[in-house]
């Protein structure tokens, strides 16, 4: 064709990630099905599925999940649905979510006047937009006055509970994939914005590859990433015993909460640039300006602590859930356990590892850093495991994803693979998404009683 003059788009892109080489994904991939289940689901096998793919048991129930959500019956118009997504994403400039459900949105019977900013839709979806900025920043910050301006009887517009609690969950789904887009530095789809270019590629300006960042010693760097392994392999064994032993003496409930608040106040700095979103974006949000805080940020009173024994997922929210939107919360109970069993006995070299206790300090570290807090977990464990490079990966895309490089990404887990970087990637996205349901769901029963 472009022998005959006519201008072929070519993709820009190498493969699904920036951060991982293609040949490591299509390597450990799954089987075709899932890709097939995704095909018919999306009408595409997206760069997001490629990379989840590595985890094959995870994908499909986050499939399943995301079906339901956006195409089964339910209490919201489709299209809404996928606007809602849009300005869900908008708030972490993620142009890659934004453009993936502005195609479903008009594919759905959307008005594409809606995309050109936020005042050209209908006023009930532009009520959401201060629960949308408090769920994606500072979800503790949602109280029961909140829900009460949408759902009482004056409100104008008024929401049902159904359909409210439908609107959340997309929220909070669309937040939380954000944190995957940008933590595993997914490239834009070859028909997206930025994904293609008519001109010719240039063998002078093949473009660098992302994948390795420059070091000065590679040994020495493998070496380094060697040892890591080693010590973090140590620390699990001793605090495993430690813990056997702790339990015959058990620590008094005044310390457990002292090293909560230790993790919880620490200074974990990230690289936070608090410019506009990009052009494409700047319509679609609402006071950019409004960003994730910590949560008790030092010298500052902190809000109350949510005790995970006073509100919890599996006490509280799923039937709340469950009751309002039928089966969503069946469907999202799956994927937290999915998520919170996911292992393959192996560490980098490493097999036959019982890595429970690693996943689950990553998980109660991402609620830490919401202000949630476990009564009967050791804190300390938190410290032991998780070095300050991981933390920073964690927090950065736990709190604000926009900001995840590639320096980031490869500072952490150095001798690991990257199957094994996506893994936690998926446990610091669903600890995130219950957080922020957490905070909604418990506002929600307050208003309800």
């Amino acid at each position: 064709m472009s022998d005959q003059g006519v201008m072929v788009p070519r993709a820009l892109a190498s493969g699904p990630s920036a951060f991982i080489p293609a040949k490591e994904i299509l390597r450990e991939g799954p089987n075709q099905d899932s890709f097939v289940e995704s095909f018919l689901s999306l009408g595409r096998v997206d760069h997001i599925t490629m990379v989840m793919a590595m985890h094959p048991a995870y994908l499909r129930c986050f499939l399943k999940t995301q079906h339901a959500l956006f195409e089964l019956d339910g209490p919201l118009p489709r299209h809404w649905r996928h606007y809602i997504a849009v300005m869900a994403a908008a708030r972490h400039h993620c142009s890659y979510m934004v453009q993936q459900h502005s195609t479903g949105f008009l594919e759905a019977g959307g008005e594409e006047s809606w995309l050109s900013g936020l005042e050209h839709a209908p006023t009930k979806l532009r009520s959401l937009q201060t629960l949308n900025k408090l769920l994606a920043h500072r979800p503790w910050l949602i109280t029961q006055e909140h829900i009460q301006e949408l759902v009482c009887p004056g409100a104008d517009p008024r929401w049902s509970l159904a359909e409210l609690i439908h609107a959340v969950v997309l929220m909070a789904h669309a937040h939380s994939l954000c944190s995957f887009v940008w933590g595993c530095g997914l490239n834009p789809e070859p028909d997206h914005t930025g994904g293609y270019t008519f001109q010719p590629q240039s063998p002078a300006h093949l473009p660098q590859s992302p994948h390795s960042p420059a070091h000065e010693d590679g040994r020495q760097e493998l070496v380094d990433g060697a040892m890591e392994v080693e010590v973090l392999m140590k620390r699990m064994v001793e605090l495993q015993q430690q813990q056997e032993e702790e339990e015959e003496e058990e620590c008094t409930q005044e310390e457990m909460v002292t090293r909560f608040e230790r993790e919880r106040s620490e200074s974990i700095p990230t690289a936070v640039v608090t410019g506009a979103p990009p052009d494409l974006l700047l319509h679609l949000v609402e006071e950019p300006e409004f960003r994730y805080e910590d949560f008790a940020p030092r010298g500052e009173q902190a809000p109350p602590t949510m005790r995970a024994q006073d509100y919890s997922w599996e006490d509280h929210g799923f039937s709340l859930v469950n009751r309002l939107l039928p089966d969503m919360g069946q469907l999202l109970d799956e994927k937290f356990q999915i998520v919170s069993n996911l292992t393959y006995h192996r560490m980098a070299m490493h097999e036959g590892v019982d890595t429970h206790t690693l996943r689950k300090a990553l998980w109660n570290y991402i609620h830490c850093l919401y202000g949630i807090r476990y009564d009967d977990y050791d804190y300390g464990s938190v410290n032991v495991l998780l070095e300050r490079s991981l933390k920073v990966f964690v927090k950065t895309m736990a709190c604000h994803p926009e900001q995840t490089t590639v320096r980031v990404y490869h500072n952490f887990w150095r001798h690991f693979k990257h199957s094994e970087k996506v893994h936690a990637n998926l446990i610091v996205i669903e600890a995130r998404l219950q957080a922020a349901l957490l905070y909604t769901l418990r506002a929600i029963t307050h208003y309800m009683r």
